[in-house]
């Protein structure tokens, strides 16, 4: 349970909370649904001695919940089978003698019907021993288990597709499964490091080997925020990565001479081009996608060809925890250039289980991230991957770092309003960052925008709050903190605060020091009882809470429908973001706009009054004010427009006549009818919401929605995360 809301029950009368035996239940039926489309013939087979069948992953997993609950916590059971002890034990020495791994294939008996027998066998005992109810040591037990049969589910995945592409039909898993994803190329991020923190928080769960918390030092480092792409690792091909071998460990390039490596695992020559092996079978290289399935000698030798190196484990996690880094868990494991060893102070607990992480570390190299094989909500940023060096069948990447010469303050604007500005007047679709919007005069002006008449977003949520904030406050417990992103004037804020006197601290969040400071000294007048503790910070990065909200329940308030104000990739960071900032046992309030009628949402984002015209070429004003711009605010029009593609509404500035102009020391030229892309508000369904916030690692638990024009509140929890480290 939340301690943070309290269960509610959704409009199809569904509980929010989803029990141990749910879980336990869903993943076992997402298993038999990876192998429905397979034949028996293909769950037999074992390519390569890394790899085993998928029989063989159906019936250890279920050997993993025979054997260590089961067996020991629910009385009177009898094994199902007791060779299947010595037939599906991985390598728990400690649990006696098994099948040699290699030998894996060789197993035509059991038949698969008899592995999902036993698969029923066990789960029918597994629900009644989950509804008898769980001590706190066998629930930690069976969280293992599931965390580990997810592993498998992505490990069934990799070894199958090493099955297929040694068939010389090159069969798919799934003709429809989906294209890589294409993008733009790496930037680098720069961090100052100092000492830093890294490992899993004591309360989560977390696997052994992601602790304990320590501190290491790091140096001023930077770090690509995005994945090497295929294209480029095309040049590095052609530039004779493969046969050069001033850029390879000595290892490594032993390896790649005797194995023949030219490419990627699955890259294959057709004619002169390149072709892929991949889960919906052989299909061209997406240029633009990262590149996956190299081993870390590869990664290493194009880092070095590159100019740069691999990141260490502990750089990875600083630069995804400050919310740097994308394509974090969702592509490709990365490779760091870390030994996986022990943290200081590890100790393997004792037992079977003690073996599970501790004896592999010697030999093998940390990868960080989540791939697309991944099961949703499963990996974490403290979690630590490992596989040998040479191994490239998994879904493995990588991503550049190097290290930080010394500070160039004009080239390290690149995160600064003028690099954003001189990127984005560069690119061939111009466009700015909304956030650009908010010096002291377009705050002012956004204020006035929600007092229009056309502008129903402020109205409409404030009266859903009016009506509701009793029902939220009564979900929110004693002593709790209230967390708002983007607080502005926190005028919203109020309702919340007058229905729940039970708050004990509220931490306001903004970019603007001016705003927070007058919001919060008027709060503190208002609300004499109340701890206010405001944070200066860019809410979309990481930064910490103050002491006032150490050791209490927190609730994130994001209202205004700002989240539409991100693009989906943005809106997932964030989400991520809100839950590390607020722990794994917070509940977030968000603000949603809904999809509305065309005419009412142009209207209010192209007002009769010209306020938000204003609005928009006010961003102009503050690049000659700041910039040294020389942009003539009248010589480009307003323009709103609702994009159905892409569900979201536009905003842009057109240009009037072709023109020059200069900012920031560039020159930029604009064409007649050229537009100036400044802002996008997306809008929402209830499903597709759910759906972004399911990716961010939030579940709806409970959702209100206005009269009309529609807006809606949201209050998610975080998904259960569960990960795994085990090799079998």
């Amino acid at each position: 349970m939340n301690p943070a809301i309290s269960p509610r029950r959704d409009q199809y009368g569904t509980s929010a909370d989803e029990t141990l035996l749910d879980q336990y239940l869903r993943l076992r039926q997402h298993t038999h649904a990876l192998v429905a489309r397979l034949n028996h013939e293909d769950m037999a087979v074992q390519p390569t001695p890394d790899a085993s069948p998928v029989k063989w992953h159906l019936a250890h997993t279920t050997w993993f919940f025979e054997t260590f609950l089961l067996s020991t916590g629910l009385p009177g059971y009898r094994q199902f089978d007791p060779s299947f002890g010595y037939l599906f034990n991985s390598y728990y020495e400690a649990l006696g003698p098994r099948q040699p791994r290699p030998q894996r294939g060789l197993l035509t008996r059991p038949t698969v019907g008899r592995v999902l027998a036993y698969r029923r066998h066990v789960d029918t005992q597994m629900s009644t021993l989950l509804k008898s109810g769980l001590s706190a040591e066998t629930e930690a037990l069976l969280r293992l288990g599931l965390a580990h049969e997810e592993q498998h589910q992505e490990l069934l995945l990799m070894d199958l597709l090493y099955l297929f592409s040694q068939s010389p039909l090159k069969p798919a898993y799934d003709p429809r499964w989906p294209a890589d994803e294409a993008g733009r190329g790496g930037r680098f991020k720069r961090l100052q490091g100092g000492l830093v923190e890294i490992g899993a928080s004591t309360g989560d769960f977390a696997f052994d080997n992601e602790g304990p918390r320590h501190q290491v030092w790091l140096q001023p480092f930077e770090i690509s925020d995005r994945l090497v792409k295929n294209s480029e690792w095309l040049t590095f091909m052609a530039d004779g990565g493969y046969r050069r071998a001033e850029f390879w460990l000595s290892d490594g390039w032993a390896m790649a001479q005797s194995g023949g490596w030219e490419a990627p695992l699955y890259w294959m020559r057709d004619g002169d081009r390149w072709q892929e092996m991949t889960l919906g079978g052989m299909r061209s290289i997406v240029a633009d996608a990262a590149v996956t399935h190299i081993s870390y000698y590869e990664a290493a030798a194009y880092a070095q060809w590159a100019g740069a190196r691999l990141p260490s484990e502990a750089e990875w996690e600083l630069a995804a925890r400050e919310n740097l880094l994308e394509q974090v868990d969702g592509v490709a494991w990365q490779w760091t250039q870390s030994a996986y060893s022990a943290y200081p102070g590890y100790r393997p607990v004792g037992g079977a289980l003690g073996e599970y992480n501790g004896k592999f570390m010697v030999g093998q190299m940390v990868l960080r991230g989540g791939a697309s094989i991944t099961p949703a909500g499963h990996s974490r940023l403290s979690y630590r991957n490992f596989y040998r060096p040479e191994q490239r069948w998994m879904f493995s990447g990588l991503r550049l770092a190097r290290d930080a010469g010394p500070i160039d303050t004009q080239a390290d604007a690149r995160d600064s309003f003028a690099a954003d500005v001189i990127t984005g007047l560069s690119a061939r679709h111009k466009h700015l960052p909304s956030k650009y919007f908010y010096d002291a005069p377009g705050s002012r002006l956004f204020e006035e925008i929600c007092r229009t008449d056309d502008y129903y977003v402020t109205r409409s949520e404030t009266a859903l709050l009016r009506d509701i904030a009793a029902e939220l406050a009564a979900g929110i417990p004693q002593g709790a903190a209230l967390v708002e992103f983007g607080s502005g004037e926190s005028a919203k804020t109020r309702l919340l605060l007058d229905a729940a006197p039970q708050l004990s601290a509220y931490v306001p969040i903004d970019i603007s020091a001016d705003a927070l400071d007058e919001a919060s000294a008027r709060l503190a007048r208002e609300y004499p009882q109340l701890s206010i503790a405001p944070v200066v910070a860019d809410f979309t990065g990481y930064f910490r809470l103050p002491t006032a909200a150490d050791g209490r329940p927190r609730v994130g308030f994001f209202p205004g429908s700002t989240i539409g104000n991100f693009d989906g990739d943005g809106a997932v960071r964030f989400l991520r973001s809100a839950r590390q900032v607020l722990g794994d046992q917070a509940a977030l309030l968000v603000g949603v706009d809904l999809v509305n009628d065309e005419a009412t949402l142009s209207a209010a984002y192209d007002d009769s009054q010209g306020v938000t015209a204003r609005f928009n070429k006010n961003l102009l004003i503050r690049i000659n004010r700041e910039l040294g711009g020389d942009f003539d605010p009248d010589a480009f029009d307003h323009l709103a427009l609702w994009n159905p593609v892409h569900s979201r509404m536009e905003m842009h500035l057109v240009s009037r006549k072709d023109q020059i102009v200069n900012a920031a020391g560039h020159t930029f030229a604009f064409r007649r009818g050229e537009r100036l892309h400044t802002e996008n508000s997306h809008k929402f369904t209830t499903d597709s919401f759910a759906q972004l916030a399911a990716r961010g690692g939030w579940s709806v638990a409970n959702t209100w929605i206005s009269d009309e024009p529609r807006v809606a509140m949201f209050c998610l929890e975080p998904h259960d995360s569960n990960d795994w480290s085990e090799r079998s």
